[in-house]
């Protein structure tokens, strides 16, 4: 959100809560209503006051339209959002988070100390990925060794599937499954 907006929702929210407790004031009987009625006509028959308060209304009105109706991400951010857009001079190629999420996916289920993985791909404007993935693996690893392995193998998917540099690859185990009885 740009520096404008955050300013303007800040007085905006400051002016409805007060507006909003000399209303319940008023309900409730603890503020006399004529005192308020003799306060908002001398402020709306100034002369200066009243031009004050027709320029902020318009500007609210015009900044209320403004987020409604249109929305303030620019086109570059929900192209991050979405992946990675790498072009050459026969076309445009968007990878998507998703589509490294799954190739990240199917390495880490390639070993078979890994039971579950969950991943999460998060991209910089530099086309850099980093990779979090959570495990849940077997009794008898050695969760420094596959994690090593784990993400040695990802970064090389990774950069030979897209073409991608992969920063970081962090591994969390969430789970060690139990040793399963032979019967």
């Amino acid at each position: 959100m740009k520096i404008l907006e955050k300013i303007t929702l800040i007085i905006y929210s400051n002016i409805m809560l007060i507006l909003s407790i000399i209303l319940c004031l008023l309900i409730f009987g603890w503020l006399d209503i004529s005192v308020m009625g003799d306060i908002i006509t001398k402020v709306i028959r100034g002369e200066t006051s009243s031009t004050v308060l027709l320029v902020m209304s318009v500007i609210f009105i015009l900044l209320s339209i403004k987020c409604i109706f249109f929305d303030s991400t620019s086109k570059e951010q929900i192209k991050e959002r979405q992946g990675i857009l790498l072009e050459n001079e026969s076309g445009k190629l968007m990878i998507s988070k998703e589509t490294i999420e799954n190739l990240v996916n199917s390495v880490a289920l390639n070993f078979p100390s890994a039971q579950e993985v969950v991943t999460r791909v998060e991209l910089d404007k530099d086309n850099s990925v980093t990779v979090f993935v959570n495990l849940i693996v077997n009794a008898d690893v050695v969760i420094k060794d596959l994690s090593a392995n784990l993400q040695t193998k990802i970064k090389e998917k990774v950069k030979v599937a897209t073409d991608l540099e992969v920063k970081e690859v962090n591994i969390t185990v969430k789970k060690v499954a139990p040793k399963q009885q032979e019967i």
